[in-house]
């Protein structure tokens, strides 16, 4: 099917008059449309008087800043709240959604960003897959289940995956968090959705798995399927989207299409004007270390990496899944043991068995996965946040809620998260400032040594050079950061140190400085396809002085590994 010529004209829902275009589709008709959507929490209205049509053959890509009302729209959407004010029509007819079971029945189809939410532990990855067959089937089980593995075959390979009956028949709950998102993904898309949601879809993903997406999501385009599309990576949204729709405050702030200005884009997200480019302005080099790694297997079979940690310096270490970044951060946190190797921390040996023993030692851990290893869902921020500092919030072994309080307003304003307030539940925020809270949390610590495994998940671009900015505030001080990552940008932006590793393998060590994102991208290149990983030497090291890189005796390397299991929290023992 062929996109009809657009035409544009005055935006609506604007309070303040900021909406700068509306995309139409002369002459198509709508397949989902919203006029006057209003959601309120409490006396808190999140969502006010939004109106939008979504036409088929079109990607609507859904932009604004963590808290902007997002979710809550797609939550309407796709039944999950059915207390909304307003109207939503499919094809003309006014429904009212009441559950997601009669969103999906009238063709809409949503891939929620929290991931957890998607997967229902105890029941295999092909039941998974196939959920809502298993929900209505009134078959013999044992035929259920050769049904359910020749189903959710057909649904993955419509991805491009060919996973083994062995990962098949396994308890999804004990997939990663890129299996898992692949696996909602296949779920999505089976049947004949007329209104395809995803919800930050690619959070998880590799380059390659993201690639394969998008190439389904143009078929589905071409075939007239109409796609709404959250995302905080702008690059997907160039890449993919016909339309962009930007909230902020619950408020439609403009509806543009191609092509498309991305400085009026983020102002109408932020409203201020922001650049879309930030490189690291001052590269900081430390000279103190202050965590050592010496000899450690990261990965099964991989030889042994040694790497110096230092002080007043922020280190990314870049590598795509199954790298070694996530093994790294848990042996540092105290989440797993090495076969192999020592450690260090401020000169000392350091062997931490529990995360108790590493927040003791002065470090920390934000996880890769959010949902399944930070939050407590259903407690209050102020919960969330004090957990791990109870002895310093209790007199006499009793909490004092006052302190607690304390410390979570502190945490609150420091990273401007979007609540009503410190006691307000962990579920009514955003994802974006979910995280922001996690973040907050662990660096309210005062740590020597801060480690963070993919922090700016779910996060806009606002949100994240927060964070950046809290951790240069870090190696100020002269402790130490670590953020791992698998996007260039994220790291350029963020380090004054970048390592690329890949297998486990060390093969690029430089200062921000010294490289872009060229050279990076081509040392992931060069290691993948085996011309770069034995060179014995780091690309663009400078040993000039002992604040530069680290030297072939502080980053030894190994051949490919996999990836690591899921650990169930990163809050150390009370």
């Amino acid at each position: 099917m062929s996109i009809p010529e657009v035409t544009t004209s005055p935006a609506t829902g604007d309070s303040e008059g900021g909406g700068r275009q509306v995309a139409s589709l002369a002459g198509v008709p709508e397949v989902v449309s919203l006029t006057g959507l209003s959601v309120a929490f409490g006396s808190n209205l999140v969502l006010r008087d939004v109106t939008l049509a979504f036409r088929p053959g079109e990607i609507t890509a859904l932009l604004g800043a963590n808290g902007a009302g997002k979710s809550t729209m797609i939550k309407a959407l796709s039944g999950a709240n059915p207390r909304y004010q307003g109207t939503i029509a499919i094809d003309g007819t006014t429904v009212h959604l009441s559950s997601p079971v009669q969103a999906k029945a009238r063709g809409i189809s949503t891939v929620h960003q929290k991931v957890a939410d998607g997967i229902v532990p105890g029941l295999s990855v092909a039941e998974n897959v196939t959920l809502d067959d298993l929900a209505s089937a009134a078959r013999h089980p044992l035929r259920s289940r050769r049904a359910a593995l020749t189903n959710a075959r057909a649904a993955l390979a419509t991805l491009g995956i060919d996973w083994p009956d062995s990962v098949l028949v396994r308890d999804a709950a004990d997939l990663s968090i890129s299996d898992a998102q692949l696996l909602i993904l296949a779920r999505a898309l089976r049947g004949t959705p007329r209104l395809l949601i995803l919800d930050e879809p690619t959070s998880a993903l590799t380059a390659s798995e993201a690639d394969r997406l998008f190439g389904v999501l143009r078929a589905l385009r071409t075939n007239g399927l109409s796609i709404v599309y959250v995302s905080h990576r702008f690059g997907e949204i160039e890449a993919l989207a016909d339309r962009v729709v930007v909230l902020r405050d619950g408020v439609v702030k403009s509806d543009t299409v191609r092509p498309f200005e991305w400085h009026e884009i983020l102002h109408d997200m932020l409203g201020r004007a922001t650049n879309l480019e930030h490189p690291h302005a001052i590269t900081q080099r430390g000279s103190e270390v202050v965590a050592r790694v010496t000899g450690a297997t990261l990965l099964p079979e991989s030889a042994p990496l040694s790497l110096a940690v230092r002080g007043g310096e922020v280190l990314g270490i870049l590598g795509l899944i199954g790298a070694g970044k996530s093994e790294l951060a848990e042996l540092l946190a105290g989440l797993r043991k090495a076969p192999a190797g020592t450690l260090e921390l401020a000169g000392a040996p350091y062997a931490p068995k529990r995360p108790s023993d590493a927040l003791r030692a002065g470090v920390v851990l934000v996880p890769e996965d959010r949902q399944r290893q930070s939050v407590l869902p259903g407690w209050s921020l102020i919960q969330n946040i004090s957990l791990p500092y109870l002895r310093e919030t209790s007199v006499f072994g009793m909490l004092v809620r006052s302190r607690e309080t304390e410390r979570a307003e502190t945490v609150i304003a420091s990273l401007d998260v979007v609540t009503k307030g410190a006691e307000a539940s962990i579920d009514d925020l955003s994802g974006g400032n979910q995280q922001k809270v996690v973040v907050g949390r662990w660096l309210s610590a005062g740590p020597k040594l801060a480690i963070l495994d993919e922090p700016f998940r779910g996060v806009d671009i606002a949100a994240r050079r927060e964070i950046g900015a809290r951790l240069g505030t870090l190696a100020t001080s002269g402790a130490a950061a670590i953020v791992l990552s698998s996007d260039v940008d994220e790291i350029l932006e963020v380090a004054d140190r970048i390592i690329v590793l890949v297998a486990g393998e060390i093969v690029l060590d430089v200062y921000s400085d010294q490289t872009n994102r060229e050279a990076l991208v081509a040392a992931f290149l060069a290691a993948r396809s085996g011309s770069g990983a034995d060179s014995g030497s780091h690309i663009g090291a400078d040993a000039s002085s002992d604040g530069d890189a680290a030297t072939a005796t502080d980053s030894e390397r190994g051949p490919r590994g996999t990836d690591a299991p899921v650990f169930p929290t990163d809050f150390p023992e009370a």
